[in-house]
């Protein structure tokens, strides 16, 4: 025994992730942790977001029209603080799982409960259980992938790749879904099925980023369900890990001189800004600036390690809620870097390639009638909102600041924009 009481048998139980040095329990169950406030969200202050929400006679509105739910949940009290964009992803949300469409009902919570697992997202796993059962869903399916239909379960490849390296999706893998047999999808049901999928998976990460709490329920003495909500540090989305017991404090993020690096990233934007007007780059130097970038962000340090993107940091294999892993198969695959130091020839898309505007939009408008509009809105929406601060500070242009964020995001799945590149 040591001095803390614990033998070195029971130290072997857990992990250490390398980055924000939180201890990962490899026990397949893991103890839930209590909310940090009893708000929506553990990040936001509750009186915020009820002020918002008393404030908004629109969001009533809303959640009345569009909310499948039939109630004010967590999710839409905290994206109400946003109410521009709430309208847009509500409208989308009721029509993917709500209005006439290729998929049956219960088959598209279904698909929900699976997109949401590959990020072990238990709130939306238990949101999308009520609503299965709710719309008609066999009961058994709940057991696990075994027992739903092989169509059903075919979609598991295409799910895994869409939420870690949709870089690696290739036309053999839509073929293998849409051949000829009695388990292959129409176009029309694979492209509503794909929309359900990316957008779980996206809603995942606004549940984690946003410190979504579990929903209350009035005949729990606590007020909570007793569900799987861990809460995550700013790695575990991208690695998949799931902490015990983190907490929210200024010693998970180590802040240091939080308003000096703004000002200077406001200097820097500004100047980003004014070069990008003084001259129009041709397309050989946008290449050029992108592979440069591309090479500097690739340096790894060991010891105190910096990754521009996201890898996992824990030497052993992913660790997975029995609950959440019934519904995914091969729980160890995650993301992975798609550009590794000394390759040559790296797995990227040009998006000019393949646009949304010019062959996305057309085509999931063609085979899911209307769709397109609708995420055509809520991307559009989103992209150019703003509120035009940072910090304390008003009236400043975050233009150059949200392009880079959208650039960067997607270069981390493989997605590269020459034309707007700086």
């Amino acid at each position: 025994m040591n001095r803390s009481g614990s033998s070195p048998s029971a130290a072997a139980n857990y992990l250490l992730c390398t980055n924000c040095r939180k201890v990962l329990l490899k026990d397949k169950r893991i103890r839930v942790s209590q909310p940090l406030t009893r708000g929506p969200s553990a990040f936001i202050p509750e009186k915020e977001v009820v002020q918002a929400n008393t404030v908004d006679e629109r969001t009533n509105f809303l959640v009345e029209e569009y909310s499948t739910s039939g109630r004010l949940d967590n999710i839409t009290q905290v994206m109400s603080l946003h109410t521009q964009y709430l309208e847009s992803f509500l409208r989308s949300q009721f029509y993917m799982l709500r209005m006439d469409g290729p998929l049956p009902l219960p088959h598209r919570h279904y698909i929900a409960i699976m997109a949401a697992a590959r990020h072990q997202c238990s709130y939306l796993i238990n949101m999308h259980v009520d609503e299965f059962l709710k719309t008609g869903g066999i009961a058994e399916w709940l057991n696990g992938l075994e027992y739903v239909p092989q169509r059903l379960k075919n979609l598991n490849e295409i799910n895994k790749l869409l939420a870690h390296r949709p870089w690696l999706i290739t036309k053999e893998h839509i073929q293998k879904l849409v051949k000829t047999g009695e388990n292959n999808w129409s176009l029309p049901e694979l492209v509503h099925a794909v929309v359900l999928l990316a957008h779980y998976h996206a809603l995942a990460s606004f549940v984690f980023g946003s410190g979504i709490n579990p929903e209350r329920d009035p005949e729990i003495s606590s007020g909570f369900r007793i569900i799987s909500v861990n809460n995550f540090c700013v790695c575990d989305l991208a690695n998949d890990n799931n902490i015990e017991n983190a907490s929210l404090t200024g010693n998970n993020f180590g802040i240091v001189d939080s308003l000096s690096e703004l000002e200077a990233l406001m200097e820097r934007m500004k100047r980003l800004q004014e070069e990008r007007e003084d001259e129009e780059a041709s397309q050989e130097e946008m290449t050029t600036r992108f592979e440069k970038e591309k090479k500097e962000s690739l340096f790894v340090v060991s010891g105190d390690t910096f990754h521009a993107f996201p890898h996992s940091d824990f030497e052993d294999d992913m660790i997975v809620t029995s609950d959440v892993s019934r519904y995914i198969e091969d729980p160890g695959f995650g993301y992975e870097d798609f550009a590794r130091r000394g390759e040559e020839h790296l797995p990227t898309f040009r998006a000019q390639d393949y646009t949304w505007e010019n062959h996305g939009f057309s085509l999931v408008n063609r085979l899911y009638s209307d769709i397109g509009h609708l995420l055509d809105e809520k991307f559009r929406m989103v992209y150019n909102l703003t509120y035009n601060t940072m910090a304390t500070h008003e009236d400043v242009d975050t233009t150059m600041l949200r392009r880079a964020l959208f650039n960067y995001v997607h270069c981390m799945f493989g997605i590269r924009f020459m034309l707007i590149y700086f």
